[in-house]
């Protein structure tokens, strides 16, 4: 039996539609995963049952994280929010830690785990926290445009065998302060934090980029989505 990671819809709020980008499926899928979408609720019940029939959960990238959930008010510079999601990955994100289920967040996920766990975030990178470097490419996604510096000692390093890794990258919002329940993996040359951990968890991994778009071009994203999927049997 393959472990089933469950994945955090991508919402089309114009269009009132849920959808998902295929790379966070066929990464999951590559790496002997069972992917599924799963529905946006945050009925107690049915993130519960949710919890018993999935292995792990990727949450995924998409609308920026509302600032109401690190205590701050939204900038112009803010793109749009989705209450819905952060209605549901909060509870979610808590239930899988108390569970100790595998996790790995992307791009948004890596700012949702931060705010939800006592971080807060930069809203808007150009206007708070400027820099030489592109955070926000154009197509084509799997290409990189910087590198991020890997923590020695840290999950990602014993994985990746590297200092240094290329990466891609499209965001707007970043981690700005850090949760004290989590630990960096990985720095961009201009300070920003591009990875973490929680050491102390079977498997809870968060990158600022996009493996889903990399991983047929890229074996370290390969390793990534072969890591989060081999948790799920520790």
């Amino acid at each position: 039996m393959k472990p089933v990671i469950g994945i955090v819809p991508l919402v089309d709020m114009e269009k009132e539609s849920y959808w998902m980008l295929p790379g966070y499926m066929e990464g999951v899928a590559q790496a002997g995963g069972l992917p599924l979408m799963l529905p946006l609720t945050d009925e107690a019940a049915d993130l519960d049952q949710i919890l018993s029939m999935c292995s792990g959960f990727l949450f995924t990238g998409g609308h920026d994280v509302s600032p109401e959930l690190y205590g701050e008010e939204k900038l112009p510079q803010c793109a749009e929010c989705c209450p819905a999601r952060d209605r549901m990955e909060l509870p979610l994100l808590k239930k899988a830690l108390a569970a100790d289920k595998p996790i790995l967040g992307i791009c948004r996920g890596i700012q949702f785990f931060n705010a939800a766990l006592g971080g807060t975030l930069y809203q808007d990178l150009p206007t708070q926290h400027p820099s030489d470097l592109t955070h926000r490419q154009s197509a084509p996604y799997d290409v990189p445009v910087h590198e991020v510096i890997i923590e020695a000692g840290s999950p990602l390093h014993e994985l990746l065998k590297t200092d240094r890794l290329p990466v891609n990258s499209c965001h707007h919002q970043a981690i700005r302060t850090l949760s004290p329940q989590l630990q960096p993996m990985a720095y961009a040359p201009d300070g920003l934090v591009e990875a973490v951990c929680m050491p102390e968890k079977r498997f809870v991994w968060a990158v600022q980029w996009h493996p889903e778009f990399s991983w047929r071009t890229d074996a370290q994203s390969r390793k990534i989505f072969q890591a989060f999927v081999d948790a799920q049997n520790r």
